[in-house]
């Protein structure tokens, strides 16, 4: 074969066009750039990316799958809004998730892990951009899971993250919670420091918790009456 020898890419392992748009979508829902109950239009998308409306389709319904694009009758696709009790469960399922993720995790944590999670709250408290603050937030989650060695688990844990994160940026930003975000987190580091799982557990739920009560007391009123 007269290309043998020669390197070339390796074509199955680079994103697919869907790949690249449900990516660009999911960035501009979570960011809040695109808000609850906006449209997709998929003829706007295939102009957007040069593409037909072929991989725009897969795109959205793979992040209709994750629970971010709703289709509607008549209205085509839209950004998905959920009500208080919705936000509510999902909240719930992140606590129960986190908390066995972090049982799980602890017996394996190294002084790497202590020393990355640590960096990861310095980081957070010298920074002032909101969108990044949920970055690194998810950033010192994951750290504390990731010695758990359960990519499903892990999997869900960023499904749920990816639901609700808008909301998390949209509390950090209404109730100035990033100092009260900090000493959470180094607590329930200190626990994980000490190896004691089930109070790093209980720290976490309450962070969980406590995260969801402040989001809720400053939801609009609307939004709290749709629950």
């Amino acid at each position: 074969m007269p290309l043998k020898g020669y390197k070339t890419p390796d074509l199955g392992a680079l994103p697919t066009a869907s790949d690249v748009i449900a990516d660009h979508i999911r960035d501009a829902i979570v960011s809040g750039a695109l808000e609850e109950n906006d449209p997709i239009r998929q003829d706007d998308v295939a102009k957007l990316f040069n593409v037909s409306k072929i991989p725009v389709r897969e795109a959205l319904k793979r992040l209709e799958a994750e629970g971010l694009v709703l289709f509607q009758r008549n209205k085509g696709a839209v950004v998905t809004s959920m009500s208080d009790t919705e936000l509510a469960q999902i909240f719930e399922i992140r606590a129960m998730l986190e908390a066995n993720a972090i049982r799980l995790s602890i017996p394996h944590m190294t002084a790497e892990t202590f020393a990355r999670a640590e960096a990861i709250c310095d980081e957070f408290m010298g920074e002032s951009n909101v969108a990044r603050w949920a970055e690194l937030n998810w950033s010192f989650h994951s750290t504390l899971y990731q010695d758990a060695n359960r990519p499903y688990l892990m999997n869900l844990i960023r499904s749920v993250h990816d639901r609700i994160e808008r909301y998390i940026r949209l509390q950090l930003t209404l109730s100035h919670g990033e100092r009260t975000a900090d000493r959470e987190h180094r607590d329930i580091l200190a626990a994980c420091v000490a190896g004691d799982s089930d109070l790093a557990a209980r720290l976490l739920t309450d962070h969980i918790v406590a995260a969801w009560q402040s989001l809720l007391s400053n939801l609009p009123q609307g939004k709290k009456d749709a629950g």
